[in-house]
């Protein structure tokens, strides 16, 4: 069992390598800099969350909460319970010869937070809006890429972190199915 969960450890450690240092160029030096940036994401979440409440209907309403919920389940989850669970060491924690190009992080790195919260919500967003998956798959495999790019998370990692941020958004859909039937009509009073 051992040998199986070295072997697995080396190639995780490989394709870092690979992804890290292999890939580098001074183009995806900037931009994956800026992608795996949270602060990046808030104005565009501004308008997602603004455009879902404003103009998404029931629909979007509901989706605009269950973004929240799904974003602070995946990420209490991730970085409180599972995480302290793995102790898993970042690769900038226990590494030397590859390129870090933002702050280390916290000393743990399973599962990527970052590679969570941006699962649930491409999640939940591909399922009430499924001609925008595309989109979301691919903002979610930028974002999980850029964070072994930079140098603060093993592919492990952001893999974990897409399986945690899909499972929740996938636990959250029947939610949303049972408030879409809700209806929200007001009772009359007893005469």
């Amino acid at each position: 069992m051992s040998e199986i969960f070295d072997f697995l450890k080396a190639t995780d450690r490989s394709l870092f390598f690979f992804l890290n240092l292999a890939l580098a160029n001074s183009f995806f030096d900037y931009l994956m800099v800026l992608i795996t940036d949270k602060h990046t994401w808030y104005l565009p979440g501004a308008i997602l969350f603004t455009w879902l409440v404003w103009r998404g209907g029931k629909a979007g309403r509901i989706m605009a909460l269950l973004v929240i919920v799904g974003i602070v389940l995946s990420d209490q989850i991730s970085a409180g319970i599972l995480k302290p669970l793995t102790e898993q060491f970042r690769p900038c924690k226990e590494l030397e010869g590859f390129r870090l190009l933002v702050h280390c992080g916290s000393r743990y790195g399973f599962p990527s937070s970052h590679a969570a919260n941006a699962a649930v919500i491409a999640t939940l967003m591909s399922y009430a809006y499924r001609r925008w998956t595309a989109f979301w798959v691919i903002i979610t495999f930028l974002i999980g890429f850029s964070r072994i790019y930079v140098g603060v998370h093993y592919p492990s990692d952001v893999a974990g972190g897409w399986v945690l941020g899909i499972a929740l958004g996938l636990a959250l859909i029947p939610l949303f199915e049972k408030l879409q039937r809700l209806r929200w009509s007001k009772t009359k009073p007893a005469a």
